[in-house]
């Protein structure tokens, strides 16, 4: 049977497939993959037939994924994978930019936030103008340095196609390969996403991906509604493993092309085993639980998240019996412990403090830490 994907004009197309393991999955709270599951997972998902493996996030020098990203690179070569790249001003994306030559990434994919509170929470500024110009900085030194160029539409699932349109325009016109529209936040049913992607697909040139959030069970819907409007890549991790709420779970994103649409273009055999390398991989025993009940639902490990959760939740925790929790391992910093010490009581110079707890995590065996485990650690400082 032949794939029947088809596109709103009644065109047959064959999904392209990227995976986010090794980059959102690897970022949720609490989870740090280590280089020998960076291999294993990248040489197995590439053995079944995913053309890109997205690993590791550079925002500077010295970037705490360079193992990650040079474990993937030794399996799988530089040019199936793909690095994600943070946008903040223009020096940074050039430090960022030397980072990523050096970690000799061929791919690379910016995070930029489109939706009016994620730009004003991280950019300082919701102006469309800015994000424009932002966006074709960025873009522009990346293709002058010879990368390929992914450019991502933070939250861009709930930004309004008055605005998401002229950005992702712009952001072709100056030489980009692909936009990428990220469900952040869990936010539309697959026919107000088939609407959004089609808007785009509109767009002369336009080769647009789709990276969907589990936290209402339809990224998988989500994701073949993007396809239906032309999408041409979808982006999925192993177990839906992600944070809030998890991603489009591959397992099921492949069995639903080859029972509902007959494309029979992936080896499925390998799925098992690359489930069971990611959940050891992360920490998170023999299964991980989607959607909003889960206990990693709401957790976080950025400061931003948990003062800012507004602007990554589609609904409170508090709606369905949950709660938002603190949970990380080795990636804290001052800002974080200072968040989990705030009303503690507890008096700790920070910039000390942090660096002496991590060097204890990597001690101990990198046991999860919560608010209160990071507080009853200060109070183990204070007596040393």
């Amino acid at each position: 049977m032949e794939p029947a994907v088809s596109t709103d004009d009644g065109q047959q197309i064959r999904p392209r497939l990227s995976d986010a393991t090794l980059r959102d999955s690897a970022h949720m709270a609490g989870v740090e993959f280590g280089p020998q599951d960076a291999a294993v997972i990248a040489d197995l998902l590439v053995k079944t037939g995913i053309e890109l493996v997205e690993v590791g996030m550079i925002s500077g020098p010295n970037s705490k994924d360079a193992d990650l990203i040079e474990a993937t690179h030794g399996a799988i070569g530089p040019e199936r994978s793909m690095s994600l790249v943070v946008v903040r001003d223009r020096q940074q994306v050039a430090t960022a930019l030397d980072e990523a030559q050096r970690l000799g990434v061929h791919h690379i994919m910016y995070s930029i936030p489109t939706s009016e509170q994620h730009a004003k929470l991280k950019l300082g500024s919701p102006s469309p103008r800015f994000l424009e110009a932002l966006a074709k900085s960025a873009i522009t030194q990346a293709k002058d340095r010879g990368f390929h160029v992914t450019f991502s539409g933070e939250d861009g699932a709930r930004t309004p196609k008055e605005r998401l349109v002229p950005y992702v325009t712009a952001g072709f016109a100056v030489g980009a390969d692909r936009f990428r529209v990220a469900e952040t936040v869990a936010y539309l049913s697959p026919w107000q996403m088939q609407d959004q992607i089609a808007s785009l697909t509109e767009i002369d040139g336009a080769e647009i991906e789709i990276h969907s959030h589990n936290m209402l069970g339809m990224a998988v819907a989500n994701s073949l509604a993007a396809v239906r409007a032309g999408a041409q890549w979808i982006s999925a991790t192993v177990g839906g493993i992600g944070e809030r709420g998890g991603n489009a779970p591959l397992a099921e994103l492949l069995m639903a092309l080859r029972i509902v649409y007959g494309d029979d273009r992936f080896d499925l055999s390998h799925l098992t085993e690359l489930s069971r390398v990611a959940l050891r991989g992360a920490g998170l025993g023999t299964a991980f639980q989607s959607g909003p009940t889960s206990p990693n639902a709401f957790a976080y490990e950025l400061p931003g998240q948990l003062t800012n959760p507004e602007a990554y939740e589609t609904l409170p925790a508090e709606l369905v019996g949950n709660s938002r929790e603190l949970l990380v391992r080795t990636r804290l910093t001052p800002a974080l412990v200072k968040w989990a010490l705030n009303d503690s009581g507890l008096t700790v110079d920070v910039d000390e403090f942090t660096p002496w707890l991590i060097n204890r995590q990597e001690e101990t065996g990198r046991n999860l830490l919560d608010r209160d485990g990071i507080r009853k650690a200060a109070v183990d400082f204070q007596s040393a």
